[in-house]
């Protein structure tokens, strides 16, 4: 454990990823309130954890680490690899940093901007693409992964090893949304836009990152 925590303190541009990733997890959660408010869609992780969340009657928030420190458990025992700072901010702040802002949001802003076209349309594709460009900045940092981004990644390590990564993470994601259509969920046209645009924005962000951040 000493020598695992001397090599990742000692990493590259350690600071600097340090920085990017918190930089990424606040604004996933800010970002993220506006596409809650707005309801048009998240990613499957997401949507699966509010509608838990509010079949339970428990916060956004307590309900995503209550599932995290779950899937903790299983990525300690078998992908240990995958841990990192950002392992842990990523579990545990961005559903309390959404909880906030949403009820910051209900506090000062009217409801019919998250309810009444055209706003609604508006704040959901801004809100949507800065979320996205947030995940970059985090994926982009290379502090570690979700619990949630860990398993499908375990699971074709350790299971499904002939079968590509990608579609093992396309039926990972594809269960999550059945489980939360099963609870009454509705899913939206923002799982099909955060599926089609995330790889890509992912990869041009990282490249500017590494170009002018990372050298």
């Amino acid at each position: 454990m000493k020598e695992f925590l001397e090599n990742y303190f000692s990493q590259k541009d350690f600071k600097k990823r340090m920085i990017l990733m918190c930089v990424g997890v606040f604004f996933m959660g800010f970002f993220l309130s506006f596409l809650i408010k707005v309801d048009l869609g998240t990613d499957p992780c997401t949507f699966m954890n509010l509608t838990l969340s509010r079949a339970i009657g428990i916060s956004f928030g307590t309900w995503q680490l209550i599932l995290n420190a779950i899937l903790f458990i299983f990525v300690i025992l078998f992908g240990r690899k995958f841990i990192g700072f950002g392992t842990i901010a990523n579990m545990v702040f961005i559903g309390y940093i959404a909880d906030f802002f949403v009820w910051l949001w209900e506090k000062c802003i009217p409801e019919n901007y998250f309810t009444d076209m055209p706003y609604r349309a508006v704040i959901f594709l801004l809100a949507l693409f800065m979320f996205i460009v947030a995940v970059s900045f985090y994926i982009n940092a290379n502090m570690g992964v979700s619990p949630y981004d860990a398993i499908p990644q375990i699971i074709s390590e350790r299971v499904f090893k002939k079968v590509p990564f990608a579609v093992v993470r396309i039926c990972f994601d594809f269960l999550v949304i059945i489980i939360g259509v099963i609870f009454k969920g509705t899913p939206n046209i923002g799982i099909v836009l955060m599926a089609l645009f995330l790889g890509p924005i992912i990869s041009v962000v990282g490249k500017f990152i590494n170009k002018f951040l990372f050298n």
